[in-house]
């Protein structure tokens, strides 16, 4: 049995959330960036899909790699990667939402990504610039929060605090551009 580096987990975290932050105030301008930290997000939780027991090291390379894709998707076939994105942050969100409400989600798990992928990268496409404000700020709230470690009622606190400010700080970013 391999030991794990701890802090080899906390530099997975550190970046996470660093991430998380700039995708949170900028996700809008930064799509490609916003797209590489759901490959980043992804990443992470599939590694332990991949391989029994990944290291952090690993886990942090799948995140990368992923990530990196995610960006040369969004770089060069923007379209694609919108409905990429959408269909990827929707499921994960619906499966988070599910999780949340439901105690037997699980074994709908599969149902539920499919639809709420579907839904997300539906408005991701016809509303792009404040699905995109809306869904970035989710997915910056979601990985600092994920890098925090607190009690599930201060977690829920966390991230919905942080994603109204994110919301918030990129609405009025996009209305100074329109003006």
């Amino acid at each position: 049995m391999a030991v794990q580096n701890p802090s080899m987990h906390f530099s997975v975290a550190i970046v996470g959330a660093l991430i998380g932050i700039v995708i949170l105030l900028f996700g809008r301008k930064l799509f490609w960036l916003c797209v590489a930290a759901v490959g980043f997000a992804a990443g992470v939780e599939i590694a332990p899909h991949l391989v029994n027991e990944p290291s952090p090291l690993l886990a942090l390379t799948v995140a990368l790699v992923l990530g990196l894709i995610g960006a040369l998707l969004a770089l060069f076939l923007q379209k694609i990667a919108i409905a990429v994105l959408g269909f990827l942050a929707g499921g994960k969100l619906a499966g988070a939402i599910a999780a949340a409400f439901f105690v037997h989600y699980a074994q709908y798990s599969t149902f539920i990504f499919l639809v709420g992928g579907v839904i997300g990268a539906i408005l991701l496409l016809v509303l792009f610039d404040w699905a995109l404000i809306v869904v970035s700020s989710l997915i910056g709230a979601h990985l600092i929060q994920s890098a925090i470690v607190l009690p599930a009622s201060g977690s829920t606190i966390v991230f919905i605090a942080l994603t109204i400010i994110g919301i918030v700080i990129q609405a009025a970013s996009l209305r100074r551009s329109e003006v």
